[in-house]
C-alpha cells in the first residue's frame, strides 16, 4: 500500500496568528497572538496536521528588523504554541521588499512552491490561509486551496468588498477566524474516511 499523504496546512503569520502591525513586528514583545489562534494550530497538530508558516517580511529588506530579531520572534511564537502542546514545523519567509522583484514574495508562488518541494507534497491537497487577496492569489498560483481568514487586514472588509475579494480567486473560501478555519479542516478530514468507506461499498 502507498504511504499516506502528509497532512499539511500553510498559514500566513501577521493578521492570521498575531495582531497585524503597520510598522512590522520588530521583537517578541510586539508579537501578540490573536485570541484563539494558537489553540487552533494546536488542535490541527493534535489531529495529525503539520503546520508551516509562509510570511512576507519586507521589514528585513527595509532594515527595520534584523535576523536576530526575526529568530527571536519565531522562538517566542514557538514557545507559546508549545505550551499548548503544538508546534510549527517550519517558518518560510521572504525578506525582500516589493521593489526587489523576487519570486518568493506573495502574491508570487515561489515561497509556497518551496514548501511543497521541502515536504514532497502535492499542493492541491494543501490548504493555505491568509488575510489578504495577495495570499489567496499566491495560494491559487501555487496550486493550494485558498482560504481567507477574516482577521487582520481582512477584518475591515464589508460584504461587498469580501465578495469582490473572493471573486478574484476561484475556489476561495472565507472563515471568521483561524479557529473557524481549523474547524472546517478538521470536520472535512473526519468526513473523508467515511465518504471513502461508503464509496468502497457501492
Amino acid at each position: 500500500m502507498p504511504a499516506p499523504s502528509l497532512k499539511l496546512v500553510i498559514l500566513g503569520r501577521d493578521g492570521i496568528l498575531n495582531e497585524y502591525r503597520e510598522d512590522h513586528v520588530k521583537g517578541p514583545e510586539e508579537w501578540v497572538p490573536i485570541k484563539g489562534s494558537l489553540e487552533a494550530v494546536a488542535r490541527l497538530n493534535h489531529a495529525g496536521w503539520h503546520v508551516v508558516l509562509a510570511t512576507n517580511q519586507a521589514g528585513i529588506g527595509r532594515g527595520m528588523i534584523d535576523m536576530v530579531s526575526v529568530n527571536a520572534v519565531h522562538a517566542h511564537m514557538q514557545r507559546q504554541l508549545a505550551a499548548l502542546g503544538g508546534r510549527f514545523d517550519a517558518v518560510f519567509f521572504c525578506p525582500h521588499t516589493p521593489e526587489e522583484q523576487c519570486d518568493c514574495r506573495k502574491p508570487l508562488p515561489g515561497m509556497l512552491l518551496d514548501v511543497g518541494r521541502r515536504y514532497g507534497v502535492d499542493l492541491k491537497s494543501v490548504p493555505m490561509a491568509g488575510d489578504t487577496v495577495r495570499d489567496l492569489v499566491a495560494a491559487r498560483a501555487a496550486g493550494c486551496e485558498p482560504h481567507l481568514i477574516l482577521s487582520g487586514r481582512a477584518a475591515a472588509l464589508d460584504d461587498e468588498q469580501l465578495h469582490h475579494t473572493l471573486h478574484q480567486v476561484p475556489g476561495a473560501r472565507a472563515h471568521a477566524s483561524l479557529s473557524a478555519f481549523a474547524d472546517y479542516v478538521l470536520q472535512r478530514d473526519r468526513s473523508q474516511p467515511q465518504e471513502a468507506a461508503a464509496g468502497d461499498r457501492s
